[in-house]
């Protein structure tokens, strides 16, 4: 029985017997009774192991959500809150540059922005124009879009790893009218630049080679030089709720989608990771995540914006230095996202790995197979996996440190926080609704689709969605909870125990059905990953023809061709059932990942394990022969017409 039964049951007995005279112990021995009986034991569990949890949980929310509420009050925006800090700690170091060791105070990143600002209205551009940045991560990142945010210009925020078509899309979709480049990208935007159309302004930023930037580029750094430092006159009308900037998603499914991120979600996510990990001003946070991206930009570099963090910024992540650059900046904060634990398990113990002063990883992404590993070799005390997309509505946080969980919903108070799962096709995603044509929540153990109802009122529950509004109309699914709602679909299966605690099961399309059982491409990988000392893996189902189902198929990082099939397969049998084996193996150089260390599927999937769309090295598991066996065309071909059991 839910909660709410177990306690009208208990209250309605007690009520019925004081009705007939009953002494109130007995009517309350009798109420207990009936109470433990209907299913109260199991509450009375959840409530003494969860209790503190949820307070502390509850605790946050209120916080941040009277804080967001202050601030609408006053009309505060991010650089408004940003001057607070400045005015509080202005020579205090704000970022730290790991490349060169500079260091920016408070005071020179707001003169900085000023400048941005001040020299970026000159130019004409108003309040809603956009801007494209597209450089690699530095401290002139932060100030670029903080500048330009003091006069309500929305900066859209590149991936640096993007070339051609998709940067041409990225930029263009976002209705930039100029794009700002990192001197180091000049051969990317050269590339693209009769595609970017004649009236896109061009500047760049750092190193400058007029042989290699577009004819009509600027160099920005002596412009920002010569420009005012003092505040804009030109104070925008935005408020809370205003776009801030725009952040593309990873593209993992296809082309990248801009989210807007507008000021209340970025007080929010920043909010919730300071409150939530009982963050202080006195700690430095180490960040090697893509200033492109919300963890790195938003819950990185917000805290030093919004909270007088020290922020250490290194260009891109370096595995082999990370420890060295921890201990070297005395880091009490790190960050982590998709694979970056697992890269760091794979590296050679070093001295620096244990002389650190880290006390808090935060991030997400961190596999349940290694993450006691990565804790106890590291001596990390607490480990701050969230779960929440830059545009969702429904992020949660693992507050305790519970091993594997990215969040939890409470199960005293489910309504405090509006979001559920609820089931789904898992093969086509679709919802499931029941005869009043309502969405049908999931019972603890069941995975379902993450959702969070929408209420555009409410800061923590708005959804603001893409540039895009084909887009975000994909996203939004009606009458879920109740007749006449709206609510966010996340597009991600989680599930959730008895306790509250929710895990990250899969995202849609890592599931696929092979010989009537369905198996997890994550949990394959971990097996392999963790079989071949943490190597990238990345593991999908490609169709066969004749054949029902999706065969399992890995592909394996093999850049020194060191991994032998059979080895690996004897290793497989001994952990995985039969019909969870890859049936076919894809040996690369390299496995492609996304700027933020997902592992990408997209091209992998499309060329399944045809022998025509690569050269790199194909096996298939004959299982008469108990072995995999390289697949060439002619043994494809024999596959493709049923010749060969699978």
């Amino acid at each position: 029985m839910q909660p709410v039964g177990v306690c009208t049951a208990s209250l309605g007995s007690l009520g019925l017997m004081r009705f007939f005279g009953v002494p109130w112990a007995w009517s309350l021995a009798a109420a207990l009774g009936i109470g433990l009986g209907s299913g109260g034991w199991r509450l009375l569990r959840v409530i003494c192991k969860t209790a503190l949890r949820d307070l502390f949980g509850l605790s946050v929310l209120l916080r941040v959500k009277y804080k967001l509420r202050w601030h609408q009050k006053n009309k505060n925006t991010v650089p408004k809150m940003f001057q607070d800090v400045v005015c509080r700690h202005p020579d205090k170091v704000a970022l730290i540059y790991e490349a060169t060791g500079e260091k920016w105070t408070f005071r020179w990143l707001d003169k900085y922005s000023n400048a941005v600002a001040n020299f970026f209205y000159q130019q004409g551009f108003r309040l809603g124009d956009v801007i494209a940045i597209f450089m690699e991560s530095r401290p002139e990142f932060v100030g670029l879009w903080l500048g330009m945010a003091k006069v309500g210009i929305e900066a859209a925020l590149i991936n640096f790893n993007l070339r051609l078509d998709s940067l041409v899309y990225c930029i263009t979709t976002s209705g930039a009218k100029a794009v700002i480049f990192g001197g180091e990208l000049s051969s990317a935007i050269t590339e693209v630049n009769g595609m970017l159309g004649k009236n896109m302004a061009k500047f760049c930023s750092g190193d400058y080679n007029p042989e290699v930037v577009p004819a009509e580029t600027r160099h920005l750094d002596p412009l920002l030089s010569t420009a005012s430092k003092s505040p804009p006159t030109q104070i925008p009308a935005k408020g809370l709720d205003d776009r801030l900037f725009y952040i593309y998603t990873s593209g993992t499914t296809g082309m990248p989608k801009a989210a807007i991120v507008v000021h209340s979600r970025y007080y929010r996510i920043a909010a919730f990771g300071y409150y939530a990990y009982r963050m202080h001003p006195e700690d430095i946070l180490y960040n090697c995540l893509p200033l492109y991206h919300s963890a790195g930009n938003i819950m990185g570099v917000g805290q030093c914006l919004i909270h007088g963090l020290t922020v250490v910024i290194r260009k891109k992540f370096s595995a082999s230095r990370f420890w060295d650059d921890c201990a070297k900046y005395r880091c009490t904060i790190i960050q982590y996202i998709g694979e970056i634990c697992r890269y760091l398990l794979n590296q050679p113990v070093r001295e620096s790995e244990t002389q650190h002063c880290v006390r808090l990883a935060v991030g997400n992404g961190l596999r349940p197979t290694i993450w006691e590993d990565f804790t106890k070799r590291f001596r990390i005390k607490q480990i701050g996996e969230f779960y929440g997309a830059t545009e969702c509505n429904c992020s949660i946080a693992n507050l305790d440190g519970k091993v594997g969980a990215c969040g939890f919903n409470s199960r005293i108070l489910p309504n405090v926080y509006p979001i559920r799962l609820v089931k789904v096709n898992e093969d086509t995603m679709e919802l499931i609704r029941d005869s009043r044509g309502l969405c049908v929540p999931c019972r603890p153990g069941e995975p379902g689709l993450l959702v969070g109802q929408i209420n555009q009122q409410d800061p923590l529950r708005r959804f603001d969605g893409y540039v895009n509004e084909s887009a975000t109309h994909k996203k939004i699914a009606y009458n879920v909870l109740q007749k006449g709602d709206q609510a966010y679909l996340s597009g991600d299966v989680l599930v959730m125990d008895e306790l509250g605690y929710m895990y990250f099961r899969d995202r849609s399309g890592d599931t696929f059905r092979w010989r009537g059982e369905n198996v997890s491409t994550t949990e394959v990988e971990g097996m392999l990953s963790h079989i071949l000392n943490q190597t990238d893996v990345a593991v999908y189902g490609v169709e066969v023809p004749g054949v029902e189902g999706k065969a399992g198929m890995a592909a394996i990082a093999d850049p020194k061709t060191k991994v032998n099939p059979n080895i690996l397969y004897q290793e497989l049998q001994k952990v995985l059932p039969s019909y969870a084996r890859p049936i076919f193996l894809r040996l690369s150089p390299q496995v492609d990942t996304t700027g933020t260390f997902k592992i990408q599927k997209t091209r992998l999937q499309r060329e399944g394990f045809d022998p025509h769309q690569t050269s790199d090295r194909l096996y298939f598991l004959d299982v008469k022969l108990g072995k995999y066996v390289p697949l060439d065309e002619c043994l494809y071909a024999r596959i493709c017409s049923g010749k060969v059991a699978l």
